[in-house]
């Protein structure tokens, strides 16, 4: 018999090689496979945070819509109230006046118009038809009367008109 003689315990140094070799690759799978999942927890961390960002930004923007929406509601009553302001004293008249203009101005600078609908074609993409007109002079399907005014949130539709159309 020749080759090499091992004492007991010791290992032949090629099987020693191939098992380290084995052991080796071994770890690197497991580094590969930890990276992986680093990669895969970072990315959906990521995600995480994008979607809590717009989900935040979303319920800030319907609060401030809600807010929007009640402030119009508030011009809507101060329309009505004017439209009997030659029943009460000119100083309570010019109050609501100069608290309408205020109104006015506040929801301006928040980015709400009113936009017209008076005369024009019928759009139920800005207006909520609540009645019809016969004989009104109009042609058919023209708005007629406004009930409620309609408004625009910068450019987008916050609130739409309520109105009559022409049959």
């Amino acid at each position: 018999m020749s080759g090499t003689w091992t004492a007991p315990g010791e290992v032949d140094g090629d099987a020693a090689t191939d098992e380290a070799r084995v052991d080796v690759l071994s770890l690197m799978a497991e580094l590969q496979q930890e990276r992986d999942r680093h990669l895969r927890t970072r990315a959906d961390f990521e995600n995480y945070r994008r979607r809590a960002e717009r989900d935040r930004d979303a319920a800030a923007a319907q609060g401030r819509q809600d807010l929007l929406l009640a402030l119009v509601e508030l011009a809507d009553d101060f329309d009505r109230a004017v439209a009997h302001v030659d029943e009460t004293s000119d100083a309570v008249a010019e109050g609501l006046f100069g608290m309408q203009r205020r109104l006015a101005r506040l929801l301006e600078l928040e980015g709400v118009r009113p936009f017209a609908s008076l005369g024009l074609p019928f759009d139920p993409s800005r207006h909520q038809a609540v009645t019809t007109a016969r004989d009104s002079g109009y042609a058919a399907d023209t708005v007629v009367d406004e009930l409620a005014r309609g408004y625009l949130w910068n450019e987008r539709l916050l609130r739409a008109a309520r109105v009559r159309v022409a049959e």
